[in-house]
C-alpha cells in the first residue's frame, strides 16, 4: 500500500504561521485534497494551532528566525519530494488543485510558478489586469530559500520552472488599512535587508521610484482595468516603493553620523 492515504495527492503542503486564527481554518479546508499539511507555528496566543490540529495539520512549534529560515525549516519536515508553500491567509481553489495534480505526474520541470489574486477592497482583482505571480510547488531537493532575505524571499530553484495562469487566492490585503501596515513593516524589514548586504541609496531613484512604479502597476500591469481599486491599489504600491527607497537613505544617513561622532570622539581623545 502507497505510504500517502487512498485518493489524497501526494505532496506535503507546508505554511508558517503565528496568531493567524482569522484565516488559518480557509486555508487548510482548501488543502484537504493533499497528503500531509504542516504548520509551523512561531508562536501563537490565539487559537491558530487548536484550528489546525482539528483540521488534520501536523503542527510544529519554531521560535521565529525569520521568513526566509522558517520557511526552509518547514520544508525540512515535509516527507513527499513534492512540497507547496502557502501562507496561512490564502487559499486554493479547485482548479489550483488540479494544475497541481496534473503538474506533478510530469517530470521535465522542477516548479509551477502560479499567478496570486488578491482580495481588495471587498472583491478579487479582474484576471484582466496581469497578476502577480509567485513560484509555489516545486521538488524540495532543488530549493533553497535566499537565507540573506529578510522579506520576499522567494526560493531559488535549480532546474525548469512551467508558468501557469491558474490562480490561487490571497486574502492579506483585505483593505487599504490592513496593506499600509504590512507595506509599512515590509518597508522596513526591506531597506534594512539592502542596508546590510552594503546597497546605497540614490538620490535619482529616491525621486523617481514613486511615479515609476505607479505607472509600472497602473498601466503596465493594467490595474487600470481595475476601476477605483485598481488606481488606490497602484498608489498604495508607488507608495510602498517610496518607503524602501526612502528608510535605506535614512538608515546610510544615521550610519553614517554615527560614525562621524565616533571619529569626532576619538579625536577629542587623542
Amino acid at each position: 500500500m502507497n505510504e500517502h492515504l487512498a485518493g489524497k495527492i501526494p505532496v506535503s503542503v507546508f505554511i508558517v504561521a503565528q496568531n493567524e486564527e482569522q484565516h488559518i481554518a480557509r486555508v487548510l479546508t482548501s488543502c484537504q485534497e493533499f497528503d500531509e499539511v504542516i504548520v509551523v507555528d512561531s508562536g501563537s496566543t490565539d487559537s491558530t494551532k487548536q484550528i489546525a490540529e482539528s483540521l488534520g495539520a501536523k503542527v510544529v512549534h519554531n521560535d521565529w528566525p525569520g521568513y526566509a529560515k522558517q520557511k526552509q525549516y518547514a520544508m525540512s519536515l515535509c516527507k513527499h519530494d513534492w512540497v507547496l508553500n502557502l501562507d496561512a491567509d490564502e487559499e486554493l481553489t479547485p482548479e489550483f488543485i488540479q494544475a497541481t495534480q496534473n503538474f506533478i505526474q510530469q517530470s521535465e520541470f522542477v516548479a509551477l510558478k502560479c499567478r496570486r489574486n488578491d482580495w481588495f477592497i471587498g472583491k478579487f482583482f479582474p484576471t484582466s489586469i496581469r497578476l502577480p505571480t509567485n513560484t509555489r510547488l516545486f521538488k524540495k531537493d532543488r530549493v533553497q530559500y535566499y537565507l540573506d532575505n529578510l522579506v520576499h524571499e522567494g526560493p531559488e530553484i535549480k532546474g525548469k520552472i512551467k508558468h501557469t495562469s491558474t490562480a490561487f487566492k490571497h486574502y492579506g490585503y483585505a483593505d487599504i488599512e490592513t496593506l499600509n501596515k504590512k507595506y509599512e513593516y515590509y518597508s522596513t524589514l526591506k531597506a534594512r535587508e539592502k542596508f546590510n548586504k552594503g546597497k546605497k541609496p540614490s538620490r535619482l531613484k529616491l525621486l523617481l521610484v514613486a511615479p515609476l512604479e505607479f505607472i509600472r502597476v497602473y498601466l503596465i500591469y493594467r490595474y487600470c482595468f481595475a476601476g477605483l481599486r485598481g488606481f488606490i491599489f497602484a498608489k498604495l504600491s508607488a507608495h510602498y516603493a517610496f518607503l524602501k527607497e526612502s528608510k535605506l537613505y535614512s538608515y546610510h544617513r544615521s550610519h553614517s553620523h554615527s560614525e562621524q561622532k565616533d571619529s569626532y570622539k576619538v579625536d577629542k581623545h587623542d
